[in-house]
């Protein structure tokens, strides 16, 4: 009977601490990655996790502790700072992640056939998979939906040129992959491919990302940075999200253990007991014991608290028509639109498809190409771009966000600017610290505090979870679902969509626009069995069935019944109270007391919103066909 035998590290680090100036990150971490495991790498913004993987990478030494690495090891790094060689076209950016293998192929060439050293390179060759080289570096430009191999790197934009470093990173396929953010300026169908990718993938791979469907779909580990030292979890996100829960419960029990001893010993203490016998001396020891182990440390949430919105009119956007084209080329036509009050929009499609560019003209900062834009009345528009350029790198938190006020107004509370950020989890030294020695995270929690303070009732998002750790995000989403106005968001994150949106609109990549009902899960289920976009989109009506209801019936169209009308009179008020259900189910899957009930309630509550979101589209369906039948009764 065989042995099975046990993976090998090819990565440990042993008691390793960093420090940047007064901020210690890690304090005498210890992990092991192994042969084949695919890890996600997890913790709070600025906690060192970009700065584990420089280690992990090479790129940066701790300052204390032991790296070691397995002999011989290949390695690819993507950091979320890259460098691309502006001269270069892109299909020979991508080919420089391969350098060894160009070199063996090089040498190859020039060698003796003949010789040792020839049947070596060929060995190594073949065994990097080096003469599909060029093949591979179409196939993963193809992919990853990256610019044309024969532009110039310099002429590219930034997700672009992120693109084009993943494929960089991915060509030599090295026997160690570290990712940061490797999903950051990637479309849907390309997060979904690298998803796939790395799921098959022979190698190693440890990576950070937000994005919590890619977490869950490719780790067979999570590691978590917390207070300093890593720890482990084995299995996917969720996984990880039952044993954090577990774990937190019980440090709770422990504790509450803990004060409930000293709330029975503190009298006897105070008696003060004259004779101290060896009995008694214990018995005293064990108290001082108690009173001197701190409680586990616990590491608060943001709270994102958004300013009441005024109240939305009857028109909030108005579209009609309305077209862009760029550079020759049309991104989208005929878009006719009225943005429901109080609605949750995801805009979803292929990079450069115009979904940044819909953002502009929704704000007014672009003018249409074609058609008009209309804003309602009462309106009040406020955007977070997803390039940060709001954001002066050479100004403390406490400038930036305070703009030289030291009070936040919030509807009618008025808070302390002080309070404001410690809310965004910014601790005194932070605030009075540079935005540009902050991490990408903590850059962006900046951004919602700057922006967010300001109000309105129409929200303009466009990519606001990049490099939001999962805390943040799950935050965010929470209060993007109590807000009253009007929220408009674009976003990849498919996780972040499904929690939030109660409508999505589609960028096809071919010019049209379509409208739905629903998150995202429920669009691609439509789309899959091919049902009609809602009513108020701007999709044509769906074909007709295959097969056409004869002549005699087209013209003698039954009547509603009595109770048909009843139940097309009713239907609404329905929608809207489960609509309401809805709502609550998603505040109850937020609730931080959500893992201390026991598992079956907890996979109830998991269960409720996707149970009513599919009433709810059953509700719609119902509808339409009711008001088509009284049409044709008519």
């Amino acid at each position: 009977m065989s042995e099975t035998v046990p993976a090998q590290a090819v990565l440990s680090a042993s008691d390793i601490s960093i420090a940047f100036g007064a901020k210690p990150l890690i304090k005498g971490g210890t992990i092991a990655i192994l042969e084949g495991e695919r890890v996600g790498l997890v913790g709070r913004n600025g906690c060192g996790k970009s700065t584990f993987l420089k280690i992990a990478a090479g790129i940066l030494a701790p300052d204390s502790g032991q790296v070691n690495l397995r002999r011989g090891l290949l390695t690819g790094y993507l950091p979320q700072d890259f460098e691309l060689e502006d001269e270069l076209t892109v299909h020979e950016a991508v080919l420089r992640g391969a350098d060894v293998i160009q070199s063996y192929l090089a040498e190859y060439e020039q060698v003796p056939p003949e010789s040792n050293r020839a049947s070596e390179l060929l060995e190594l060759i073949e065994h990097l998979d080096g003469w599909n080289l060029d093949s591979r570096a179409k196939a993963l430009l193809t992919h990853l939906n990256a610019p044309e191999a024969d532009r110039i790197v310099g002429s590219l934009s930034g997700g672009e040129k992120r693109r084009v470093a993943l494929c960089r990173c991915l060509i030599a396929k090295p026997d160690l992959l570290i990712l940061d953010e490797p999903t950051n300026h990637l479309d849907t169908e390309s997060i979904q491919w690298l998803e796939d990718f790395l799921a098959r993938y022979q190698g190693t791979c440890i990576f950070v990302t937000h994005d919590r469907y890619f977490l869950d779909r490719v780790c067979n580990r999570i590691i978590e940075i917390h207070l300093g030292g890593f720890v482990s979890f084995p299995g996917n996100y969720t996984d990880y999200l039952l044993a954090q829960a577990e774990r937190e419960g019980v440090a709770e029990q422990t504790e509450h253990r803990r004060q409930k001893f000293l709330r029975s010993e503190l009298e006897w203490v105070r008696r003060a007991p004259g004779a101290r016998r060896t009995k008694s001396q214990d018995r005293m020891d064990r108290y001082f014991e108690a009173v001197g182990q701190a409680p586990t440390e616990k590491i608060g949430d943001a709270e994102i608290i958004l300013p009441t919105p005024r109240e939305l009119g009857n028109r909030v956007i108005s579209l009609k028509n309305v077209g862009a084209d760029i550079d020759g080329r049309t991104l989208f036509s005929g878009l006719n639109l009225e943005v429901p009050a109080g609605a949750r929009i995801g805009i979803i499609g292929r990079n450069g498809s115009g979904k940044t560019t819909l953002l502009r003209i929704l704000t007014g900062e672009q003018t249409p190409t074609h058609g008009s834009v209309e804003h309602g009345a009462r309106s009040e528009i406020n955007l977070i771009d997803q390039h940060r350029l709001q954001i002066n790198h050479n100004r403390t938190v406490w400038d930036e966000v305070g703009e030289g006020r030291e009070t936040v107004q919030l509807g009618a509370e008025s808070v302390s600017l002080r309070g404001y950020l410690r809310r965004f989890l910014f601790n005194e030294d932070q605030m009075n610290q540079l935005t540009g020695q902050l991490s990408g995270g903590e850059r962006s929690r900046v951004l919602l505090a700057k922006i967010l303070k300001r109000g309105g009732n129409v929200l303009l998002l466009d990519e606001p979870t990049n490099d939001l750790d999962l805390a943040t995000l799950r935050v965010l989403e929470e209060a993007l679902v109590r807000f009253k106005g009007t929220v408009i968001v674009v976003s990849h994150d498919r996780y972040f969509m499904n929690r939030i949106c109660t409508h999505v609109l589609a960028f096809d990549g071919e010019g049209r626009i379509g409208f739905d009902v629903g998150n995202y899960e429920e669009y691609l289920l439509r789309r899959q069995t091919h049902q009609p976009a809602d009513r108020t989109g701007s999709r044509q009506a769906a074909p007709p069935p295959a097969t056409a209801p004869s002549a005699t019936r087209q013209n003698k169209a039954p009547k509603m019944s009595w109770k048909e009308e009843r139940e097309l009179e009713g239907i609404e008020a329905i929608i809207q109270l489960k609509e309401k259900a809805l709502e609550e189910a998603e505040a109850a899957l937020n609730s931080p007391d959500l893992y201390k009930q026991p598992p079956a309630e907890i996979s109830e509550t998991q269960k409720a919103p996707d149970k009513i979101r599919a009433e709810v589209a059953a509700l719609y369906s119902r509808w339409d066909e009711l008001e088509t039948k009284r049409a044709a009764s008519a």
